[in-house]
């Protein structure tokens, strides 16, 4: 155990001193959480949507990662556009570093024809990183017979609140049964960097994802009640690239999935296995992340909760119609 905390704890200390680049969290149910895929979703639906999302990685390591992520949008009439607001919070190392984060959405829609759309969104945040230096375990405060119980010669860091602004842009289109879209994520590449330094920004994160909704129809089945949703998405910041890829199968209120996640290499990194439920406006699901790499006995996967509400809502006018993605 004292192991691999030393193995995490040094990875966190790269990360503060700035040598390395960080990387945003990512979520496997990444259409449950769609204003932190792209900003162009919000007010996709029309009517006002909550959604709520936790994640918690890696919780055999003991200082696993956890993610929490709370949004709202809705269409508005007044200013012709979507508007979401969203907020969120990633503790990394068991709250060594964490950062907390504010964003809020606009999006234009143009209907293009009656069976095609097409959105443009942007989206304005304001990040806070705070770095708890009384967590952090150095190797020369740890004793081979008794553990820790030295203190540490490291030189603390200039600050341990660390404030930014950042800015993104994402684009969607969508038809009447499939969906495709671009996002581009901190588009200023801002500094976050607990020391004096210039060279550790976040870099720049682009997204392209993709799906489409085959309702099936039988003599068991009515139309809507079974359906299937392939769908993939690919994000790549800086040398860090994902792809991932499988389908959604609905049958009435439940709904399963299943992707795998890896990289352009060919290394393959987790099985993604999801149940979700649905009734009316309400959806509850749940993920595990099967690690399939090297270190799949030491992390034990991550888990992963989403849950929304859509709010009836009255449309005073005509509009196009909301897109179809994924129930999660």
């Amino acid at each position: 155990m004292i192991k691999n905390k030393i193995l995490l704890t040094t990875v966190l200390i790269i990360s503060v001193i700035g040598s390395t680049l960080a990387q945003d969290p990512h979520y496997s149910q990444y259409y449950a959480n769609r204003l932190y895929l792209n900003p162009a979703f919000a007010g996709s639906e029309i009517c006002p949507k909550l959604s709520l999302n936790y994640r918690t990685q890696w919780p055999g390591l003991g200082y696993n990662f956890t993610t929490y992520n709370a949004s709202i949008d809705g269409y508005v009439d007044a200013i012709q556009g979507g508007v979401g607001f969203q907020v969120s919070r990633d503790n990394q190392g068991d709250g060594i570093i964490t950062t907390t984060g504010l964003d809020a959405q606009y999006a234009y829609t143009l209907q293009v024809t009656n069976t095609f759309n097409l959105t443009g969104g942007f989206q304005a945040s304001f990040y806070q990183r705070v770095l708890n230096w009384d967590k952090l375990i150095f190797p020369d405060m740890i004793d081979p017979l008794y553990g820790v119980i030295h203190a540490t010669s490291e030189i603390p860091s200039d600050a341990n609140n660390v404030g930014y602004f950042d800015f993104s842009a994402g684009a969607l289109g969508y038809g009447r049964n499939y969906y495709f879209g671009f996002a581009v994520h901190h588009l200023t590449q801002p500094e976050e960097s607990f020391y004096n330094s210039s060279d550790a920004i976040l870099p720049r994160k682009y997204t392209f994802h993709f799906g489409a909704k085959i309702p099936l129809q039988n003599r068991r089945f009515k139309r809507g009640e079974l359906a299937i949703s392939p769908n993939l998405m690919y994000q790549r910041q800086l040398d860090f690239e994902q792809l991932n890829y499988g389908l959604y199968l609905q049958r009435r209120e439940i709904t399963f999935g299943v992707w795998m996640r890896q990289n352009l290499d060919f290394h393959y990194d987790a099985l993604i296995l999801l149940i979700g439920f649905v009734q009316e406006n309400l959806k509850i699901s749940y993920s595990y992340d099967v690690t399939v790499s090297k270190l799949a006995k030491e992390t034990l996967g991550a888990h992963e909760v989403s849950f929304s509400y859509q709010l009836p809502c009255r449309q005073k006018r005509k509009r196009w119609s909301a897109i179809k993605c994924p129930r999660f």
